[in-house]
């Protein structure tokens, strides 16, 4: 399964417990669709959330917004904000 969040993305959580917050991503589990958040869905140590539940937060305007791909000059492909159309790392 292919995933539109990456590692160290910032995300807002959409759904459950922790509606609202926002979080590092410190792991992806892209067989099981999963990801793991920093300091959300604490249990006893964190678990994963399911990938659909969060929005991946666009460092430029800082909001929660979709994410498109952009082909650059040179052939590379790479992430864009489709609210202001800036770039991902």
């Amino acid at each position: 399964m292919r995933l539109f969040v990456k590692k160290n993305d910032t995300v807002l959580i959409l759904a459950g417990k922790d509606k609202g917050k926002r979080g590092k991503v410190l792991k992806v589990q892209a067989r099981e669709g999963t990801i793991i958040v920093e300091k959300v869905n604490m249990i006893k140590r964190q678990a994963a959330i399911p990938a659909c539940r969060v929005m991946v937060v666009c460092p430029e305007c800082h909001s929660p917004a979709r994410i498109g791909h952009a082909v650059a000059e040179g052939g590379a492909r790479h992430r864009v904000c489709k609210k202001c159309h800036g770039t991902l790392a």
